[in-house]
């Protein structure tokens, strides 16, 4: 083992010497959190034992991954299947692991990934039954959790259109639980040329707005949605722009019967999910 030069701490476990915030390969990592930087290299960072198990499940996803000595030993088996996988693993010291994890108090492991995008006639050449639209919502934590809630209700596709965030951000990625890797991660500039791609393959697009004229219930008794289907959801704060609502099949609002004002976005899109899902799978 070679000494360490006068004034520099030199870390390692065993033989190996440990990543530091310095090491290049953290530098360049670390800059993934910025979404320019991921856009131009297409790799993004998932924090968390969950999100490395579920990326490492997926075919030549994790380039590298990142973990205190305590983590990877912790997580024998996540190191054992990359290092099956041919992947890097990458011991780093709690600082290094602290300028590449996104939360407060992380929990040891990084993985280095490359983006997943599939395009959206990729997407439904596949013939998905139950697809959501994310259309302008730019809050992470939501467009996050409205995947996950897409995923648990059977969806096979989640399209990120217009001026959304990108499901590559570290919080949307966390709020995804890991089901950023189960479904086709599509994105798309125009959501009104989303919503014709979708008519075009068979698909009945529902908008959802408060002020819709149909009534889930009302839809759901009459059969319709019993259809292959895709759900558009829109920003918390504003909702989905008017020619987005106007290019869809039916404008459709969940019934409040209680004296709430409103539902937000992701209970809203859980309702509208489960209810197709539970539609298809009686059919």
């Amino acid at each position: 083992m070679r000494p360490p030069s006068r004034g520099r701490r030199l870390d390692v476990v065993g033989e190996t010497e440990l990543f530091t915030p310095r090491t290049p390969r953290v530098v360049a990592a670390r800059r993934l959190h910025r979404r320019r930087d991921r856009e131009a290299t297409g790799r993004f960072l998932a924090e968390g034992p969950q999100a490395v198990r579920e990326a490492l499940a997926v075919p030549d996803v994790v380039c590298e991954l990142f973990g205190t000595p305590t983590a990877l030993d912790r997580h024998a088996d996540l190191v054992g299947r990359a290092t099956a996988e041919g992947v890097p693993v990458s011991p780093v010291t709690d600082e290094a692991l602290a300028v590449l994890a996104d939360t407060v108090a992380p929990q040891g492991l990084v993985a280095l990934c490359r983006h997943l995008d599939v395009p959206l006639a990729t997407a439904l050449d596949a013939g998905p039954r139950l697809v959501a639209v994310l259309a302008g919502i730019r809050d992470p934590g939501n467009a996050g959790t409205v995947l996950r809630t897409a995923d648990a209700a059977g969806a096979q596709t989640v399209v990120f259109a217009g001026d959304a965030v990108d499901p590559y951000n570290g919080k949307c990625v966390r709020s995804s639980a890991g089901s950023l890797f189960h479904v086709d991660v599509v994105r798309a500039a125009d959501p009104v040329e989303v919503v014709t791609a979708l008519r075009a393959t068979g698909l009945r697009v529902l908008a959802t707005t408060g002020y819709g004229d149909t009534d889930l219930d009302d839809l759901a008794d009459a059969g319709g949605l019993a259809t292959p289907t895709a759900w558009l959801f829109g920003s918390e704060a504003h909702g989905l722009p008017p020619e987005v609502t106007a290019a869809a099949d039916a404008r459709v609002r969940v019934p409040l019967h209680g004296r709430a004002e409103s539902l937000n976005l992701a209970a809203a899109a859980a309702v509208c999910l489960y209810a197709s899902a539970t539609a298809l799978r009686r059919r």
